[in-house]
């Protein structure tokens, strides 16, 4: 098998299993229990979301843990009042788009590489706008975006709004998903008030994810029960989960320079193989702003769907663009929001790298890559 699809899902490393499981066996306890052994895991899974925290720069308390990162870009959203809108980037994730939808909102406009259009939004900061929602690196394009330059006009507007006797909060949140393992994170260099962290994106285990909130900033629960979670997110809590997340986060730091090194050798030796293809390929976004690890390429004229079934019967595994936007068979917004052509767009496959490539399999992978669209070319047009 050669996996270069670590954008959708990657393995849990042997580390963050052995760390979580204990807590599947004999530290079972809850941690809201009075007795010893309860108030001992408590203190670890504090332990834990203090190490996650100062990984991007931020205190324990600052932390939200929720099942994921679509459940932490829903709370996010909570921070609008029933008056306020929100502004979206267009090539957001579907878990950011959906959500909006609940509320008052436009979105901001991209260019043809992914990169947010900074003039579309100044001209969309109207008084009323509560929240802009910006990732750090999308799913799709592996575009990063400038997020201390929007945190500065958002800055210069609320002195503006002041002037004016306007107080409504302007909030900046970011899902910085994607980037973790290959971006050095600061929320008070980036000036965000609220971000998304996702453990399935740095080979911790799925379904554990967490809100970062900025002091002052005041959200809704979206469950009640226990007061878990400063009251935000009710229910017993994901000490395994935590505990690998954070154990997964150990194993990142300080290693992103070395990362980026990897990957941009390893997406250079990849891209000259695919520049060999009959069809000319098209790579979307460009390297000077695109996380080291992503190769999004468009082959005009095929099917990727049908290349994706090619390249599986030779164990390369591939996609489309977000998994769970491939899932409905839909075409991608992100590429329809770049300008794409439904040829461009038809004919796109999202490759990213990880932990499970290397030198060797990511030549072979090439080299296969290349010979499955020669062949569906000749089918097609030979």
């Amino acid at each position: 098998m050669i996996y270069l699809d670590h954008a959708a899902a990657t393995p849990v490393s042997d580390k963050v299993l052995k760390a979580m499981k204990p807590f599947m066996t004999d530290d079972f306890f809850n941690p809201s229990s009075a007795y010893l052994p309860a108030a001992r895991v408590r203190g670890m899974y504090e332990d834990a979301k203090n190490k996650i925290a100062n990984f991007i720069g931020a205190k324990g308390n600052d932390l939200v843990i929720t099942s994921g990162a679509t459940e932490a870009n829903m709370l996010a959203c909570t921070a609008v009042s029933k008056t306020g809108k929100i502004l979206v980037l267009e090539t957001e994730h579907a878990s950011v788009l959906e959500n909006v939808k609940k509320y008052k909102y436009s979105t901001v406009k991209a260019d043809k590489t992914g990169l947010i259009n900074l003039t579309d939004l100044k001209a969309k900061l109207t008084d009323d706008v509560e929240l802009v929602s910006v990732s750090l690196a999308n799913n799709e394009l592996g575009t990063i975006q400038p997020l201390a330059e929007i945190s500065q006009i958002l800055k210069e507007v609320r002195l503006s709004r002041l002037k004016k006797g306007i107080t409504t909060q302007l909030l900046l949140h970011s899902d910085a998903s994607q980037g973790l393992a290959l971006i050095e994170l600061n929320v008070a260099r980036l000036g965000v008030d609220l971000m998304t962290l996702n453990a399935a994106k740095v080979c911790g285990p799925k379904g554990v994810g967490a809100l970062y909130v900025g002091h002052g900033v005041r959200l809704n629960p979206v469950s009640m029960g226990g007061g878990q979670e400063r009251g935000l997110r009710a229910g017993t809590e994901n000490i395994a989960g935590v505990v690998g997340f954070a154990t997964a986060i150990d194993a990142v730091k300080g290693h992103s320079t070395a990362a980026r090194k990897k990957y941009t050798t390893l997406v250079k030796s990849l891209k000259s193989e695919l520049e060999k293809a009959k069809v000319e390929p098209i790579f979307l976004g460009t390297p000077k702003h695109q996380l080291a690890n992503f190769l999004p390429v468009s082959f005009p004229g095929l099917d990727a769907e049908r290349l994706i079934f090619m390249l599986e019967e030779k164990e390369v595994y591939v996609s489309t663009g977000a998994a769970c936007s491939a899932s409905k068979g839909e075409p991608s917004h992100v590429l329809r929001a770049i300008g794409l052509s439904s040829k461009e767009i038809a004919g796109s496959l999202r490759i990213s790298l990880g932990v499970l490539n290397n030198e060797s399999n990511v030549k072979e992978a090439g080299k296969i890559i290349r010979e499955v669209v020669d062949k569906e070319y000749a089918r097609l047009y030979d």
